[in-house]
């Protein structure tokens, strides 16, 4: 009888797998890139165009790194922590790129 109990209470339970959250990560970044793509051939290219495909392509990445690697569940100072240098780097290559005279 004891064995019984001891044989019960070590078993692993598995959860069922979260595919609905796969799915809808999986739906919102297709949909984000089905718009780029209407706009790269649509668009002329222009610095607006430019813009756009910068602003989608970093909410894309943070949305990436939020799901796929859990920093939408970690505390705000680590989010924080991330997200600061990540903005100064953007801001140093922008103006690294303006005064290259590489900018429209």
């Amino acid at each position: 009888m004891a064995s019984h109990v001891a044989h019960e209470t070590s078993e692993k339970v598995i959860a069922p797998p979260n595919t609905g959250a796969i799915w809808k990560t999986f739906w919102i970044l297709l949909i984000l890139t089905a718009i780029e793509f209407v706009i790269a051939f649509t668009m002329p290219a222009n610095t607006l165009r430019v813009a756009i495909f910068c602003g989608m392509t970093i909410v894309k990445a943070f949305y990436i790194v939020g799901e796929f690697m859990h920093l939408k569940h970690e505390v705000k100072s680590l989010i924080w922590a991330v997200l600061i240098p990540t903005i100064f780097v953007v801001w140093l290559l922008v103006a690294l790129m303006f005064e290259g005279g590489n900018m429209y």
